[in-house]
């Protein structure tokens, strides 16, 4: 081959891969995470929830991923499923994940939603719970 065509097809290669890279992240889904309520007093159940908004329904990265849950107070869950076999245009990501916990005691926990493939995390998302002193706190007891 010319050496001015190597350049030009170097060129074009240069050229079209960042429209390669933006073309999957646009069916890449964005996650969010959200705690009812935010802020309780203890003991307090609260139910979080995360969602994956937008994207491709068989983005093939998020496809049959592992779910963790890091509570913020040094513990964490985790959740895998089988799956069938990935198949372009059939398969489906999960896109709506729902738990609930009881918070014992007061603080400030930074709870993080994770998708995750062996021990490469894919996303992550994470919301603030305000966990104040309940009369079991304040009152000592009885």
């Amino acid at each position: 081959m010319p050496r001015s065509n190597a350049r030009v097809l170097l060129l074009a290669v240069a050229l079209a891969a960042p429209a390669a890279i933006g073309a999957a992240d646009k069916d890449r889904p964005s996650l969010s995470l959200r705690a009812s309520p935010s802020i309780a007093f203890s003991p307090a159940r609260i139910v979080l929830t995360a969602d994956l908004k937008g994207g491709a329904n068989d983005y093939q990265e998020y496809y049959c991923s592992t779910v963790e849950w890091d509570w913020g107070d040094g513990t964490r869950s985790q959740q895998t499923v089988d799956c069938e076999p990935y198949e372009v245009g059939k398969s489906e990501i999960k896109r709506h994940f729902v738990i609930d916990r009881i918070f014992r005691t007061a603080g400030d926990y930074r709870v993080e939603f994770r998708l995750k493939r062996k021990d490469k995390t894919l996303t992550t998302a994470s919301t603030v719970v305000k966990i104040r002193p309940g009369v079991r706190d304040i009152g000592g007891s009885s």
